[in-house]
């Protein structure tokens, strides 16, 4: 009774944020659920999720993250509207996504959540639903042309650049336009390459895209839920990585159980597709470990039954032992709840000999862990193709005590090698790079 008071008395986000309050804070420091061999402890059973969320105010005039030693940080374009996602071009022109996900009605005490979420981290609102381009025409690290390439689109997110073509993944369905070195806008109608699935609430949005070397496009779709409570009718086609042939539009499953891959990228010393995972949450704040992991073909990862390998979700029935059984480990952990989306390997990077050779993450932050974690870009090292070490920060400073100014999301090596980041909701691009006086060739 005393439950139903509340609903009435503070509605649907009140409550939800009410219980939420009482939930326990992590027990672990995020250094435990980072690496080959991630701390796991029980699962812990929470009739709604903690929200913990770094409310953004943005940064102020002159203001900028902080850049590992050594290195320092720019803004390459400021004044855009929540540029997610970000690609290079040959000639160096530098694609944003701005884009958000588009509305949802709060029908239920879920989606009242997740629309308070959004609203506390900046993301709530119309979504510019365009690809801006940026041209740094003179190398002096900022970009002073700025072009709409793309506009009237639907939550865009992934691009490619295959030849003449240009694929650009909106939230439902993969388009093709044509492209010519050097073009700044783009007006002839997108060709549907495939559709994608965006029904439901779509609360896993974004589509990750990426060319393989062939040509093969691969499409990464998140799932529709946090572990399939909505059954699995409704996650067909989702948590898991598509392969698409561009000529066709035919798609195939190339990974499953995947509950949120958002960046690829291949591994330069072994060609082996990548890709960084949001696990599950609502078991606690150190569980489970977002991660990276090298992506093998018709490979299943475990979700919704089982997570990092052979540890049954309790929530999940029926049991599926089988499923356990085929599940593939993740490769290396991202700590818990850190919303682990961009990742780029460092090909190309003139970023010094600490940063040579391994994968740049950006991790947007978590909403549902006490105290907060990720805000950053951090550098995971590599040798022969394998994570050898532990992370190392890259850019800090998006978080100042309990608010934030900004959440870093998308990553990319630009064609001088800095490290370009796409903050979306401190709106801005920026470029980490070693000081000018020290470049190396």
């Amino acid at each position: 009774m005393r439950k139903r008071w509340i609903a009435g008395a503070m509605g649907a986000a009140g409550l939800a944020l009410a219980l939420a309050a009482c939930a326990d804070n992590a027990a672990l420091p995020v250094s435990a659920g980072f690496g080959t061999d991630p701390v796991l402890p029980e699962p812990e059973r929470r009739l709604l999720p903690t929200v913990a969320i770094a409310p953004v105010d943005g940064w102020a005039a002159g203001e900028t993250p902080v850049a590992a030693a050594g290195l320092e940080v720019r803004a390459f374009a400021r004044g855009l509207d929540y540029p997610r996602w970000l690609h290079v071009l040959p000639n160096g022109d530098v694609l944003v996504a701005e884009s958000r996900k588009q509305p949802q009605k709060a029908d239920s005490l879920r989606a009242a959540v997740e629309n308070r979420v959004m609203t506390l981290a900046g993301s709530a609102g119309v979504s510019a639903d365009r690809i801006t381009l940026l041209r740094d025409a003179d190398g002096d690290g900022v970009a002073e042309e700025r072009h709409v390439l793309l506009s009237d689109l639907v939550s865009p997110f992934g691009m490619a650049l295959v030849g003449d073509d240009l694929y650009v993944a909106n939230t439902d369905a993969l388009l093709r336009f044509p492209y010519r070195t050097g073009d700044t806008r783009i007006d002839a109608p997108g060709e549907v390459v495939a559709a994608l699935p965006a029904a439901g609430t779509n609360r896993h949005w974004t589509k990750g895209l990426i060319a393989g070397p062939d040509g093969t496009l691969y499409v990464a779709v998140g799932a529709d839920s946090d572990h399939a409570e909505n059954g699995l009718e409704a996650e067909a086609g989702r948590a898991m990585i598509h392969a698409v042939d561009p000529a066709t539009g035919t798609m195939r499953p190339f990974a499953t159980g995947l509950r949120n891959p958002v960046g690829m990228d291949f591994e330069p010393a072994t060609g082996t597709l990548w890709t960084a995972v949001n696990e599950r949450d609502e078991l606690g704040g150190d569980l489970v470990p977002d991660y990276m992991t090298s992506v093998r073909d018709g490979g299943f990862y475990g979700w919704p039954w089982v997570y990092y390998g052979d540890r049954p979700d309790p929530r999940v029935t029926p049991p599926r032992p089988d499923r356990v059984a085929e599940a593939i480990a993740p490769d290396y952990a991202l700590g818990s709840h850190t919303a682990s989306l961009g990742l780029a390997f460092a090909e190309g990077a003139r970023l010094g000999p600490r940063f040579a050779d391994g994968a740049f993450i950006g991790q947007h932050g978590s909403w549902n862990r006490r105290p907060r974690s990720g805000y950053k870009v951090i550098f995971v090292p590599f040798a022969d193709g394998r994570p050898a070490g532990g992370p190392v920060d890259v850019l800090t400073g998006f978080l100042a005590e309990d608010r934030a100014k900004g959440r870093p999301a998308g990553v990319a090596i630009a064609r001088d090698g800095a490290l370009l980041v796409a903050d979306d909701a401190g709106d801005t691009v920026w470029r980490v790079a070693l000081p000018r006086d020290r470049k190396t060739p």
